[in-house]
């Protein structure tokens, strides 16, 4: 198809395709000989029968137009105009007679597809620089694109001796019981994962137990998941294993390992979120429950290498989320006297301190040699008279860069410059210059656009999804009747855009390199964008409704990035309840991130109720993680003020108990004092039993470090008082169990006064309130 559009002099066929596209530009060129030999055909029957004479001349032109519309009452019709329009028009006057003239934007992709014959550089008017001209004779011997239909494997591993004999040094040290870490410290695309993944396999091939765990690009806003990945790598859970198969594999391994394991089981259970349903939930301090993981995580390393020797991958450390980045350092710790090699990549900007340990080995991922690149190149391109100076020129444009080599030979192949097999690969026509998109992203942006439109579609949800992506999931993201994802993904692979990372139980797909997925993704309009992040999300709360707390933060990301800033701020407030007692530094973040979607929503019910829980939250985490007074200060006043308007006298009183507890972590006893009886007065007011639990308690700290005793005790008493009235042991506020917290500074206050009967009266109580909770006295 095309539009014969009738001139005073002539035809003008427009294709309604971008025919920048090998496969367009074909379609053009074959309707073109057809139209040329048709009207051929015609003058030969015109001349017989009138003795008239006349010749055809076509032209052919490819790239963008602008497309407008011209209407009147009576119909509608549409004009293209432009450039590349104009550009057609002159390859129209330069054509031959009965003849075909294609400009080189039309020829370069289509070249070795025809038979073109060239008519050398011209000045074109409304060109500024002299264009090559083609004539098209005919259909060329080439039908499909070979790099399209040939299934290519990785690139050749070269030029990494060096850093390969260091690991294997690091990994002898390590099972001769010296644990090491080896770290592979690079630029985006140097080869540090691909190195880490040819070594354990490597280290696979000689019966080591490989433990690896990923950091994605969107890690960082998800706590703990590759920490998650790795404990269930470590405990051997699977996908296919629910809750109940999780528990005794971990309880298992566990009994294996040390019986002292015992007592950390239901920890670690809560903590991979398959905690036994029937058990009383572990509410344990932030600081308590942080430090008894540490210890478990180092025990476990050091124990599970008595029996044999591990080696732990964690790939892409620069995308590690804050939680998990503690845990690392404290595996690190374990490594060093134990059977263990663990090894890491990361960007240059990852910087951490336990990168300066003695048993660190530090290798930086330097470009490939020129020797090097060159092997790799020819091991695409072969050894030819005609691709002999390609190596060079590649290694020059690339900067040594494997990846960007690579990119560039795809990128040669898939505009038909290159024409043979792999490894015996010709130029079909001189390389003068190398044209190398000037970055790697308008390179990726490239081949992505020479993507079919159910390639792209299929690649585009998936780079919605993330870096790796399941089938299934992928399949719920389009969620197009009669989409054939089969033939996209295949196209995707014979593109080498994705490769398979698992076809069993389910196919599992990831994207060959980081940038890749971030074009990808960020080529996209905002709509359809939109569109996808939320089917995403939807997908996700039906595939996985037993891990929602896990996935809130996930959740949050697809559901803000889908423009439903009310729906992702919900996510974002559960993501931060289910790290609060674990990382309080990502829960802040998520609490953070919650109130800036709601702050600029109009009013409701449900944006209000959210922001009357998150300034309480915020505060009392901003005490922890030591922000400064004016920050603090200034989201204090603005969450008064928030609550005074929704009337919400309660939430106030939180506020001010809140904001008191951070004035006695400043060693601010005034303010302390200030805040705190104002919490009292309102909570009391209000009948707000925890907080005037929660206020006493602050009150009576305060008058404790200020020296007042008897005030101080009077407060706690009165505490005592509240407490009696009801079951106070299970009030938890913000983290904090203020009837517990109030009833040890008792005991403490009366024994410094001598009063020690009286101070005992909670002692047989408090052992296991300590136990079942946790709190600051234990």
């Amino acid at each position: 198809g095309f539009v014969d559009k009738f001139t005073g002099d002539g035809i003008m066929a427009l294709f309604g395709a971008p025919i920048a596209h090998e496969d367009h530009a074909q379609r053009a060129c074959y309707a073109a000989l057809h139209l040329r030999d048709r009207a051929r055909q015609y003058a030969d029957e015109l001349r017989v029968s009138s003795g008239i004479n006349f010749s055809v001349r076509i032209g052919l032109n490819s790239g963008e137009v602008v497309v407008g519309s011209i209407s009147d009452d009576l119909r509608m019709d549409y004009t293209a105009q432009g450039h590349t329009v104009g550009l057609a028009q002159r390859m129209e006057g330069i054509a031959p007679a009965d003849g075909i003239a294609i400009s080189q934007n039309t020829q370069k992709p289509v070249d070795g597809y025809f038979v073109t014959r060239s008519l050398g550089p011209m000045k074109v008017k409304g060109a500024r620089e002299p264009i090559e001209v083609f004539v098209l004779e005919g259909v060329g011997t080439r039908r499909t694109r070979l790099d399209s239909s040939r299934a290519r494997g990785l690139s050749r591993f070269v030029g990494r001796g060096d850093e390969m004999a260091a690991l294997e040094t690091a990994l002898n040290q390590s099972l001769n019981g010296t644990g090491r870490v080896a770290a592979m410290v690079g630029e985006p695309g140097v080869g540090k994962s691909r190195i880490c993944a040819e070594f354990v396999e490597l280290c696979r091939a000689r019966g080591l137990a490989v433990y690896e765990a990923h950091c994605p690009a969107h890690g960082k806003t998800i706590p703990y998941l590759p920490l998650l990945e790795l404990l269930r790598n470590l405990f051997g859970i699977t996908d296919q294993d629910g809750p109940r198969e999780a528990r005794q594999k971990i309880a298992g391994e566990l009994a294996l390992l040390d019986d002292g394991f015992a007592d950390d089981r239901a920890l670690v259970l809560e903590f991979l979120g398959v905690g036994d349903p029937k058990a009383m939930a572990l509410q344990l301090e932030p600081a308590v429950l942080q430090r008894r993981l540490f210890a478990f995580l180092r025990r476990l390393i050091q124990l599970r290498t008595q029996g044999e020797p591990i080696v732990l991958l964690i790939d892409d450390l620069h995308w590690i989320d804050p939680g998990s980045d503690l845990f690392v350092a404290q595996i690190v710790e374990a490594v060093s006297a134990t059977h263990t090699l663990m090894l890491v990549n990361f960007r240059p900007e990852y910087q951490a301190d336990w990168l300066r340990k003695s048993w660190v080995l530090q290798l930086p991922m330097t470009p490939l040699s020129a020797e090097a690149l060159a092997d790799l190149v020819r091991d695409w391109v072969g050894s030819g008279p005609s691709v002999a100076k390609l190596p060079a020129l590649i290694g020059a444009r690339s900067g040594g860069n494997p990846f960007f080599s690579e990119e560039i030979v795809l990128s040669l192949l898939e505009t038909g410059r290159l024409a043979g097999t792999r490894g015996a690969y010709e130029l079909v026509r001189p390389l003068d210059a190398l044209e190398v998109p000037a970055t790697v992203q308008s390179l990726l942006a490239a081949r992505i656009d020479r993507l079919g439109e159910r390639e792209k579609h299929a690649l585009y949800a998936a780079a919605v999804i993330g870096k790796e992506f399941s089938r299934p999931l992928l399949e719920a993201v389009i969620a197009v009747k009669g989409f054939d994802l089969d033939s996209a993904l295949a196209g995707l692979l014979s593109a080498e855009i994705i490769h398979e990372r698992a076809i069993y139980p389910v196919a599992e797909y990831a994207f060959k390199h980081p940038l890749t997925h971030e074009v990808a993704l960020h080529a996209q309009l905002t709509a359809p964008r939109q569109a996808r992040h939320k089917a995403a999300a939807l997908a996700i709360e039906a595939a996985e409704p037993t891990r929602l707390d896990e996935l809130a933060g996930m959740l949050a990301h697809h559901w803000s990035e889908a423009g439903e800033a009310l729906r992702a701020a919900t996510w974002y407030v559960r993501a931060a309840r289910w790290v609060r007692n674990s990382d309080m530094t990502a829960s802040q973040r998520n609490w953070e991130s919650a109130r800036k979607l709601l702050l600029p929503l109009p009013a409701s019910n449900e944006r209000s109720q959210l922001l009357l829980e998150i300034y309480p939250e915020l505060i009392n985490l901003l005490d922890r993680l030591g922000a400064a007074s004016a920050e603090s200060k200034a989201l204090f006043e603005e969450g008064v003020e928030f609550a005074r308007q929704a009337g919400d006298r309660q939430t106030e009183s939180l506020l001010a108990a809140a904001y008191a507890w951070l004035s006695t972590g400043k060693n601010d006893w005034p303010a302390a004092v200030n805040h705190a009886e104002k919490s009292i007065d309102l909570a009391d007011r209000e009948g707000h039993l925890p907080v005037q639990l929660f206020g006493r308690f602050i009150l009576g700290r305060a008058f404790a470090w200020l020296g007042q005793t008897a005030q101080s005790i009077s407060m706690l008493e009165q505490a005592k008082v509240i407490g009696s009235t009801f079951d106070a042991d299970n009030i938890e506020l913000l983290g904090w169990r203020p009837y517990v917290e109030a009833m040890s500074l008792r005991g403490i206050m009366l024994c410094w006064t001598g009063r020690y009967a009286e101070s005992r009266e909670f002692e047989a109580h408090l052992p296991t309130l300590v136990r079942r909770f946790g709190t600051h006295s234990d």
